[in-house]
């Protein structure tokens, strides 16, 4: 889809919609409870339908309708299973170690650029602990097609944890449930913990126990995941486009949020915060524990009067899309002033954006960025691929819309 947008301001309500980390956490971790669970207000994108799919996979149960899944533990473990995890990461990265817990022969599928995200802690440890790996099918320089076979055994993981918190998140998940107790031992410095704490707050709602090392975690075996009736709060990596709005001159109310959210993205509300009392002032702001808000925050910047810093971004390049290439093309070309180092971004505030042409690049977050961009535009600005924003928030431009967005569907 492809879509015009005519700049305007926004205004109105907008009620969030709900965290996609927590409720990836919440369906696998009732998925493995022992009972019936009940999860609401879950919103169907297409990463989330893929890891219910993948757990019914697995076998589990789950009933989902309208906004809410009833969720029966896996009672019978199948011997083989197929998981396509679409194009979702955290899917496929939290679900290896879980089928290799339970000991199914699986095969993991995924599309788009999944299949050339990294998996590497995974196949350097889990060797060690009797899981063997077979790529045959996959293609040079790719992941998946991945098998997975053999059973997981307790001990030490030795994990560098650089790459992708989402590693040590599967493994907390699967590691309860081994007989032996396991330790996870950290290598390098741990990237987005606040992704970890959200983790560690769904399994402790399960009664499960997990305990922080100087290393990094220790998790007794044996554990008996207790079923649970919860609710998914809102999703603040969403939330911060709007945020991001009002800092630039929309008048937007934002609903659905919890105050006492353990989401690392909520640090959103104070940036924006910050930006609207100190007059647009420049910043520099480490990343590293916050990845998925580098797109919106380099729109923001880009209306600071002088040169902003956004650091520890190195990993964005193996997400959906290199993302930090692609976010600094889309605003260069409408007007911005981005360049991409290394490890950080520098943004030299222009004040204005003249508005153009940008590509979506199949990742989510780019049309969401660039549509609020579109905000403070001189001309129209056209978003060619806009529909991989259902990866996440499929109706995001419907709420663009009622929030007084004006746009043009151009081409399907």
């Amino acid at each position: 889809m492809d879509i015009k947008i005519t700049p305007k301001k926004l205004r109105g309500e907008v009620t969030l919609p709900p965290s996609k980390s927590v409720a990836h956490r919440m369906i696998i971790a009732a998925a493995l409870a022992d009972g019936v669970s009940v999860i609401s207000n879950l919103y169907p994108s297409v990463d989330i339908l893929a890891t219910m799919d993948c757990m019914r996979a697995l076998g589990a149960k789950v009933d989902f309708e309208s906004d809410k899944a009833v969720i029966e533990g896996v009672k019978r473990i199948p011997d083989k299973a197929v998981l396509d995890c679409h194009e979702s990461g955290s899917t496929l990265r939290f679900l290896i170690p879980v089928a290799c817990a339970l000991g199914v022969n699986a095969e993991f599928l995924g599309s788009a650029k999944l299949p050339q995200r990294p998996i590497t802690p995974f196949t350097d440890e889990f060797p060690k602990h009797g899981i063997t790996f077979d790529f045959g099918r996959a293609e040079s320089g790719c992941t998946l097609p991945c098998s997975v076979s053999g059973k997981l055994s307790a001990g030490k993981f030795e994990i560098d944890g650089s790459i992708s918190s989402q590693f040590i998140t599967g493994l907390m998940l699967a590691l309860p449930i081994l007989e032996g107790d396991s330790e996870i031992v950290l290598t390098s410095k741990l990237n987005s913990k606040p992704y970890i704490d959200i983790t560690l707050g769904v399994l402790r709602d399960l009664g499960c126990e997990v305990d922080e090392t100087d290393r990094g975690y220790f998790i007794k075996g044996g554990q008996k995941l207790k079923p649970f009736s919860g609710r998914v709060e809102g999703d603040y990596s969403h939330a911060a486009f709007f945020y991001t709005a009002n800092a630039l001159g929309s008048e937007l109310q934002i609903k659905g949020l919890s105050e006492n959210s353990l989401q690392g993205d909520r640090i959103i509300k104070d940036i924006c915060g910050d930006f609207a009392q100190n007059g647009g002032k420049p910043f520099e702001i480490d990343c590293a524990d916050i990845p998925d808000l580098v797109p919106i925050l380099t729109v923001l910047a880009c209306f600071c009067e002088g040169k902003s810093r956004l650091t520890n971004v190195a990993r964005l390049r193996f997400k959906e899309c290199d993302r930090l290439a692609v976010t600094a093309d889309c605003l260069n070309s409408i007007g911005g002033r981005v360049t991409v180092y290394e490890d950080h971004l520098e943004i030299e505030g222009v004040g204005s954006l003249k508005g153009g042409e940008i590509f979506g690049h199949n990742d989510h977050r780019i049309p969401m960025s660039m549509a609020i961009a579109a905000t403070r535009c001189e001309n129209p600005l056209i978003i060619r691929g806009a529909e991989c924003v259902r990866k996440s928030y499929p109706d995001f431009f419907e709420v663009y819309k009622t929030l007084g967005g004006e746009f043009d569907v151009i081409g399907i």
